[in-house]
């Protein structure tokens, strides 16, 4: 690398330093050198370059204030070169440059300034020629590592043995998929995804903490798919090291698009798996074999869960299936997993206590929401059955469950299809203007009521049907005379048109109380 240093340790350059300037100044890169003789050359000097000046200026300018000039631009420092008539360095200048933290080296009357040129134009040419060697040869061991099969993992186990870099892999949902020397909580992962979502994608995330990371896009065609993080800031990374990276991620791409694939050709699989068991008698005896292909066990007892995000138009985001096989899979649970438009499906093995889904569901929602950052997430059950044979019944119904909660705005996140009712699924399958407007019609007039004469038709209503049509208890109930029940309700008959002592009419004004509680 080109620094003052490196030029300074060069015998044939007869070069001194005068000042060393702030710690480490001689050790930092330079860009070039630039031969100057101005007064002020601080519009022409790029930073990190190096002057080379003979010092004709000094009958024209001050020391300090040609100093001030040149760190005011940025330069990496000062080279002066002695001449006849000046054969030693002007104290003036070398007080200056001190004051300013600014090296000062000085170059021998017998050495011209073309040679330290040629000096550093051979230094960054070697240089190059290394970074190509170190680019030629970290290719072919990243290459190896990938067609070994390596992964993600090996992959940055290549890189970690020429730098000693904390890096991770996360893809766009938040996902660590390999780490060397760091380790990334949830939280931190999520950040990564979020600088990833960028248009660009940021080039440094904040993973919080104090901990800020350099991001480099990988499989960046359009919307990146992963990022690899090195969490370090952009400005503690030196060129090599930036460029390692650069090309880490150039070939982690291979191994991103290789991971997608694999899950593409998974989830195909697990639709086309439903449609099997959906078709029937046509299909069964397909559905075994493909079971297996998942590690599920046909002969066993199975069972079906259906997740989805609350809401009656709510879509299923890309992520959630992964999501809900990341959770099983953790669990010990092998599943076929499959991703609808509105829902997500899993067969898996059924298991007693913790690992049962009635057990496991609320944590699943959980996790999923998490995962995707927030929304209520309601899990549809079904009860379990013998094999792979029967799975039709508990598809549907863990399907019908999932729908049915998904119109909730509040409840339990999980519950089974003879959990919710018959009546409960009849209205969910309803949308919610549907359900207000039945429930409007029928509630409309014992509510104007209320509300005009301070009365309690509907929650008399209520209160007898929850009673099961017991007029003693009601009463009791209510705190009330049954005589006062039976005009409160021959109100309600009145205003309604439905006759309580009717069970059409009872039902129809249970199924308007219900729809206008699940509103």
């Amino acid at each position: 690398m080109l620094t003052l240093a490196a030029l300074a340790d060069d015998p044939a350059l007869e070069l001194r330093v005068v000042v060393p300037g702030r710690d480490g100044a001689l050790a930092e890169q330079v860009l070039w050198v630039h031969n100057t003789e101005l007064p002020d050359p601080g519009p022409y000097v790029r930073e990190h370059e190096v002057v080379l000046t003979n010092g004709l200026w000094l009958d024209r300018v001050e020391p300090a204030e040609f100093v001030a000039r040149v760190a005011g631009a940025g330069a990496a420092g000062i080279i002066f070169g002695l001449r006849v008539e000046q054969r030693d360095t002007p104290p003036e200048l070398a007080d200056a440059c001190r004051k300013a933290g600014l090296p000062l080296l000085e170059i021998s009357v017998a050495v011209p300034f073309t040679a330290v040129t040629r000096a550093a134009a051979a230094i960054q040419a070697t240089d190059r020629q290394n970074a190509l060697l170190s680019l030629v040869r970290r290719g072919d061991e990243l290459t190896s590592a990938l067609s070994r099969g390596a992964g993600a993992s090996g992959v940055l186990a290549v890189l970690r043995r020429e730098h000693e870099l904390p890096l991770a892999v996360v893809d766009r949902m938040g996902r660590e998929l390999a780490s060397a020397g760091a380790g990334l909580d949830a939280g931190q992962s999520r950040a990564a995804a979020e600088a990833l979502a960028g248009h660009p994608p940021r080039l440094e995330a904040d993973l919080g903490a104090g901990t800020r990371a350099a991001l480099f896009p990988v499989g960046a065609i359009g919307d990146a798919d992963a990022a690899l993080l090195c969490l370090r800031p952009v400005a503690d990374l030196t060129r090599e090291e930036r460029d390692a990276l650069e090309q880490t991620a150039r070939y982690l791409s291979l191994e991103v698009a290789r991971h997608q694939a694999v899950q593409a050709i998974e989830m195909r699989f697990a639709v086309e798996l439903l449609d099997m068991v959906l078709s029937g008698a046509q299909r069964a005896a397909e559905v075994p074999g493909r079971l297996r292909a998942f590690g599920v066990d046909p002969d066993g007892p199975l069972a079906v869960i259906a997740l989805a995000f609350a809401g009656d138009d709510a879509a299923t985001p890309p992520g959630m299936a992964e999501a809900v096989t990341d959770f099983l899979l953790a669990d010990g649970l092998p599943a076929v997993v499959a991703a609808g438009s509105q829902d997500v499906v899993a067969v898996l093995p059924f298991r007693s206590g913790r690992q049962s889904p009635a057990a496991f569901a609320p944590r699943l929602a959980a996790a999923v929401s998490h995962r995707l950052a927030g929304g209520r997430v309601v899990v549809g059950l079904a009860d379990p059955v013998p094999g792979a044979a029967e799975l039709r019944v508990p598809l549907s119904r863990s399907r019908e469950a999932c729908r049915a909660l998904r119109g909730r705005r509040s409840g339990p996140v999980a519950a089974s299809f003879a959990e919710l009712g018959s009546y409960r699924l009849l209205l969910e399958s309803h949308d919610e203007q549907w359900r207000q407007t039945f429930a409007d019609a029928l509630l409309g007039p014992l509510r104007e009521h209320d509300r005009v004469r301070d009365g309690d038709l509907e929650t008399t209503l209520r209160a007898f049907l929850d009673h099961d049509g017991q007029w003693a208890a009601t009463a009791a109930a209510l705190y009330v005379h049954v005589n006062t029940l039976r005009n409160r309700l021959a109100k309600v008959t009145e205003l309604t048109g439905r006759d309580v002592g009717r069970t059409a009419d009872r039902v129809d004004l249970f199924l308007a109380l219900e729809a206008a509680q699940s509103g």
